[in-house]
């Protein structure tokens, strides 16, 4: 994904609205997520939001350089009025077309602006749905932001390094809708917490 014009604050705020509506007694719900809960996920997207906002603004340093992996996301007493506002900060800052250029760096990786970029969008995309199947929502995510999505998650299939970001592709007939297929690539299955 290369394309500058496309605007990430369509999908931040379907994000931002449902982590809103989650309820106390839903944070250690599990998740898609193996050995996730829901608390844990909050985290997540808080932490890739900070990392990928400054990405984007290549202000390099500790949230760009902290692999995932590295610490155990939870959220914090502030979450609630903390994420809604680094997801607005996200969206604003990928709105400048000097985001999608040059090099920056996430998760301790060095990557062109661009797929930087596309690596936020998917990551809100999927996790957006990992959220509201745990929490027993209705998800629709911003169709460019999933076509993108899905678009990145499909080049990466035979990606060599890929058993190291996703888990091993879930077959999901040609026909399903587009985010079932989305999420099948990116290793989840499509059905889970459907009765939810």
């Amino acid at each position: 994904m290369t394309d500058m014009t496309l605007d990430l604050g369509p999908q931040t705020r379907v994000v931002a609205r449902l982590a809103g509506a989650v309820t106390d007694e839903q944070l250690s719900a599990p998740t898609p997520c193996p050995e996730m809960a829901v608390r844990n996920l909050l985290g997540h997207l808080l932490g890739l939001s900070v990392a990928f906002r400054d990405a984007g603004r290549k202000d390099l340093g500790a949230t760009t350089d902290t692999s995932p992996e590295a610490v155990e996301p939870d959220i914090g007493p502030g979450w609630r009025e903390e994420l809604p506002k680094v997801l607005d900060e996200l969206s604003e800052v990928w709105r400048d077309p000097e985001a999608w250029t040059g090099m920056t760096r996430a998760g301790g990786i060095d990557l062109p602006g661009a797929v930087a970029a596309a690596v936020a969008v998917d990551e809100l995309v999927i996790h957006a749905w990992d959220l509201a199947r745990a929490t027993g929502q209705e998800y629709a995510p911003d169709p460019a932001a999933l076509q993108a999505s899905h678009d990145f998650l499909l080049a990466s299939v035979d990606d060599p390094s890929r058993g190291s970001i996703f888990g091993p592709v879930v077959p999901v007939p040609a026909g399903a809708p587009l985010l079932d297929r989305a999420v099948g690539l990116s290793g989840r299955d499509p059905g889970w917490g459907r009765d939810r």
